[in-house]
């Protein structure tokens, strides 16, 4: 058996059970009770500026200089 066809049967078998194996594992891992705050707080991130508007592209930002706006970054 030459090495093409021995590293070909590898990949064919073990490295794809072992990628199946690494999916189902972050699944479980990601609907475990103990990340309900995480996933609480991911499907929150749309309305976290609700309350206060988030700063035009315009104002000045914390260091005193203008922030560029979207049409300043399509030209670069």
């Amino acid at each position: 058996m030459d090495t093409y066809s021995l590293l070909r049967e590898i990949a064919d078998s073990w490295v794809m059970l072992g990628i199946f194996s690494f999916f189902i594992c972050a699944s479980v891992w990601a609907f475990l009770p103990s990340q309900t705050k995480a996933r609480e707080d991911a499907s929150m991130i749309p309305f976290r500026n609700e309350k206060k508007p988030a700063k035009a592209s315009t104002e000045k930002g914390t260091d005193g200089q203008s922030t560029p706006s979207s049409s300043d970054l399509k030209g670069a």
